[in-house]
C-alpha cells in the first residue's frame, strides 16, 4: 500500500485525515450540544405550528366560502329565499331565549 510513496506523501496523507478526523469531530460536537438540540427542537415545534395554523385557516376560510355562498350570489347579490328564513329563526331563538331568562328571574 506504501510502495511508491514517499515518506513526505504518507505524513501529508496523515496530515489531511487528521484534519478530516477533526471537523467530523467538531461537527458532531455541535449537533449534540444541548443549545443546538433545542434550537432544532424548537425550529421543527414551529414549523409543525405554522402548518398546523394554515391549515386551520385554508379549514376557516373554505367554510366561510361555503357558508357565505349559501347566502350571497356569486355577484354579491343577497339571496332573500334563504336570508329572511335563517333572520326569522334567530329571532325566534333570541325570543324563546329571553322569555326563558325572564321566567327564571320571576321565580
Amino acid at each position: 500500500m506504501s510502495e511508491g510513496r514517499t515518506p513526505a506523501q504518507i505524513e501529508a496523507d496523515i496530515a489531511r485525515r487528521r484534519q478530516d478526523l477533526a471537523e467530523t469531530l467538531d461537527e458532531l460536537a455541535v449537533r449534540v450540544h444541548p443549545v443546538t438540540i433545542a434550537r432544532d427542537t424548537r425550529a421543527k415545534a414551529v414549523s409543525a405550528l405554522d402548518r398546523t395554523v394554515g391549515q386551520a385557516y385554508v379549514a376557516a376560510n373554505r367554510a366561510v366560502t361555503k357558508a357565505r355562498a349559501q347566502f350571497v350570489t356569486e355577484e354579491g347579490k343577497p339571496r332573500p329565499e334563504r336570508i329572511v328564513p335563517v333572520a326569522v329563526a334567530a329571532v325566534v331563538l333570541l325570543g324563546v331565549a329571553a322569555a326563558l331568562s325572564a321566567r327564571r328571574r320571576q321565580r
